[in-house]
């Protein structure tokens, strides 16, 4: 279902593009500016693993580091890519006190998944491997490539718009000046709703998906709701320095909003939760409780039975 929902978004944001291009500037118009934002968007595609691994100073790990509990953590993430058909993926570690996580390259052959310090701290193992799991689901789904996509027609609709302020003040076009000013400001606005539900659709699929290569539902949705709680009170820097950059994570690292809206890069935790829970029950692990979303000031709570692993991370 989410894959219909992600074609639907992608053909009306394609239908959008093509709607201001040719009242801007023609079907020539619409291919320039098409270009210049593909052209841009291609060259951060290509280089995406480098470029989010070097920002959050990603340090690469692997099954010979001296931590033990880090071996563990790579161990699981490389058995289950095996598992899951994909090829070896770079796995990293980022210095960084909010749980979190994300998945970047361009494609499942230069795919990296990394994990922050925060999160291999606070969840036991069960719960880190349901995260990387779900990390791995994006590979596998080739989520790096949906999102540039609707980033580059995305970006030329802005470019279009931009265009608008030399080239739109024909009268001869409907609404004349005051038409060019309300397509200035509303179709890049139209172009980011659209991304960002096709953003919160992606995170949907990815945890089924990764569900289902842990075989873990519960533990992915008692993790999301840890990570929900903790991300609300600790500041991610370097996120918020580059807020484009929040879409990758798990849970939203700039304001941890429980609010499964228009506005929101990532789905509403509750809503996720109960998507697992429903999983759960089909896979024949029942998740009978329904979690309610914890206070901003209060401590994270898990409404969802804890996995029984105690252990913490090598950072607590």
């Amino acid at each position: 279902m989410n894959h219909v929902k992600t074609f639907i978004l992608l053909a009306a944001l394609t239908a959008l593009f093509g709607a201001v291009g040719l009242w801007i500037g023609g079907f020539t118009g619409m291919l320039i500016a098409l270009a210049v934002a593909g052209a841009m968007n291609l060259f951060s595609y290509w280089n995406a693993d480098k470029i989010v691994l070097r920002l959050y100073r990603a340090q690469p790990v692997d099954e010979t580091h001296p931590n033990a509990s880090v071996r563990l953590y790579v161990a699981d993430v490389l058995q289950m890519a095996q598992d899951a058909g994909l090829p070896r993926p770079q796995v990293a570690i980022v210095p960084n006190d909010q749980p979190n996580a994300f998945a970047t390259g361009r494609d499942p052959a230069h795919a990296a998944v990394c994990a922050t310090t925060g999160l291999l701290d606070m969840l036991t193992r069960e719960e880190v491997r349901a995260v990387m799991a779900h990390e791995l689901a994006h590979v596998k789904n080739r989520d790096t490539l949906t999102m540039t996509v609707t980033a580059t027609v995305a970006g030329a609709i802005s470019a279009l718009a931009n265009f608008a302020l030399i080239f739109g003040g024909d009268r001869d076009r409907p609404g004349g000046m005051i038409g060019t000013l309300a397509l200035m400001l509303l179709a890049p606005m139209a172009a980011a709703l659209v991304q960002m539900a096709i953003s919160r659709s992606r995170e949907y699929d990815a945890d089924r998906v990764g569900a289902e290569i842990c075989g873990d539902p519960a533990a992915l949705a008692s993790a999301l709701q840890k990570i929900e709680g903790r991300a609300r009170r600790v500041v991610n820097p370097t996120a918020e320095r580059n807020p484009a950059s929040a879409q990758l994570f798990i849970i939203n690292p700039l304001s941890g909003q429980g609010a499964d809206n228009l506005f929101s890069t990532h789905p509403n935790t509750g809503n996720r939760v109960r998507a697992l829970m429903d999983l759960g029950v089909r896979m024949g692990a029942p998740m009978p409780l329904v979690p309610a979303p914890a206070p901003a000031t209060a401590p994270a709570t898990t409404s969802v039975p804890a996995t029984p692993t105690a252990r913490r991370g090598p950072w607590g």
